[in-house]
């Protein structure tokens, strides 16, 4: 099957993928001065880290996961929404993900995150209002999710699972990309709405 052109989803994972792999395999140094950090944050004022986090990885799986997700659906995402509407739902993800983990957190200085996670959960989400009623395969699942189930899932265990202490998973940042992710698309295109329940 050909792929849909898609410019904005194949340079995101050729950043992603530089930007990783020099942090992984050269410098871990690179990787501690960009991941998102509240100290930095909050008393170095270094606010650019909410988006820059989000091309560093924390090992070759967690980016492999991340990429993988993002060339399935991001092709299709940018098609329905035009390389700039990708792109706002994307970075959009990514601001409301550093926004709700920062809040969050606020009050652990030591709190740490990095990962495509956030840009990558609103594009998926995005996928899951075009295409409701689309099956989403999980590598542990012999049998395909409808889309819109599984986004409902998805929000309804990041909800439950952010905040908790000795989280490894940023879930908090799941739910603010995964929810930017929806609320953008509609905005964008109100009338996915209709077509969803007419």
């Amino acid at each position: 099957m050909e792929l849909p052109g898609a410019p904005a989803t194949y340079a995101l994972i050729i950043a992603n993928l530089i930007a990783s792999l020099y942090g992984l395999l050269f410098d871990r140094r690179f990787v501690e001065s960009y991941l998102f950090h509240i100290d930095a944050i909050v008393r170095r004022k270094q606010h650019y880290r909410i988006f820059t986090s989000s091309f560093l990885h924390g090992g070759l799986f967690h980016l492999l996961f991340n990429m993988m997700t993002l060339f399935y659906f991001g092709p299709v995402v940018e098609q329905e929404l035009g390389t700039d509407g990708f792109l706002v739902v994307y970075f959009g993800a990514i601001l409301a993900s550093g926004i709700i983990s920062f809040y969050v957190n606020r009050s652990n200085a030591d709190y740490s995150s990095l990962g495509a996670s956030d840009g990558v959960s609103g594009v998926l989400l995005s996928f899951c209002i075009f295409y409701p009623m689309s099956e989403i395969y999980l590598f542990f699942l012999p049998i395909g999710i409808p889309a819109i189930v599984f986004a409902v899932v998805f929000v309804a265990l990041s909800a439950g699972l952010m905040g908790r202490e000795g989280n490894r998973i940023s879930h908090e940042g799941h739910l603010g990309g995964a929810i930017a992710g929806v609320l953008l698309t509609l905005l964008m295109r109100p009338e996915i709405v209709g077509r969803m329940f007419g």
